[in-house]
């Protein structure tokens, strides 16, 4: 037995412009799972979130956003565990970075660990941070063995370092095209990579008019979907201890 799962990925620069445009193209999307990046951050920005979550009819944890803007959302028709944020190191008076982690299972089915990440403006720390977020995601003890999903904003082409590190341990999944900027897009620098024990199924375009993607923020989004087998029967505790004794 298999099921079907939606992972999205969307830069939403702040919450900066139509926030209910944002929301629409999320809706349309229809992800299980939406990787986050440039949420709002700032101390009262907690229930602008928890509005756009409410808006995408979508779940969202409510424990990240304070490193760097990363951040993620689920569906109800997945189990989840609590997102947590790691943070990256960065040059003095640099942008913060992160990266932001979750475990997600289709109700019977397997678990798959999820990213989102933001690389770095700078090259050396993007490349830097591309090999950290790796490291540390093999190194984890409830992770190392199994199916991983990393995508988000990386700030540079598909002929970066970063890029080729990531390339060279999970294969790219999501089509080879621009997403910044929204409005006229020419840069292609927003992508979503899967381990090769994942099955990706053939994409499947979701119409989105570029007024309401050019609206809603500068990045367009990117998705893929996966055949997800039936994995070993757990109690939905053990899920979503999945990061607990690990939460920033």
């Amino acid at each position: 037995m298999t099921s079907r799962i939606r992972v999205a990925s969307y830069n939403l620069r702040g919450l900066k412009d139509d926030a209910a445009a944002a929301a629409e193209v999320v809706r349309r999307l229809d992800p299980d799972v939406l990787l986050l990046q440039e949420i709002p951050r700032h101390p009262l920005s907690g229930a602008r979130i928890a509005h756009f979550a409410r808006r995408t009819g979508m779940v969202w944890s409510g424990r990240t956003r304070r490193l760097s803007g990363t951040g993620m959302m689920t569906s109800r028709r997945v189990i989840a565990t609590d997102s947590i944020d790691r943070k990256l190191p960065v040059a003095p008076r640099a942008n913060p970075r992160s990266y932001t982690a979750a475990q997600v299972r289709v109700p019977g089915g397997q678990d798959i660990t999820v990213v989102s990440l933001h690389l770095s403006l700078l090259a050396d720390e993007r490349l830097a941070h591309a090999r950290q977020i790796l490291d540390e995601l093999a190194a984890a003890p409830t992770l190392a063995d199994g199916p991983f999903v990393v995508g988000g904003d990386l700030n540079e082409s598909s002929y970066g370092p970063a890029w080729q590190v990531l390339g060279e341990r999970l294969p790219l999944v999501t089509p080879d095209r621009p997403t910044f900027p929204a409005a006229g897009p020419k840069s292609w620098i927003d992508a979503i990579f899967a381990s090769q024990d994942l099955t990706v199924l053939p994409h499947a375009d979701v119409p989105l008019e570029r007024a309401l993607v050019s609206a809603a923020s500068d990045h367009l989004p990117v998705w893929l979907d996966l055949q997800v087998a039936s994995g070993t029967p757990q109690e939905d505790d053990e899920v979503r201890a999945g990061f607990r004794g690990s939460r920033h």
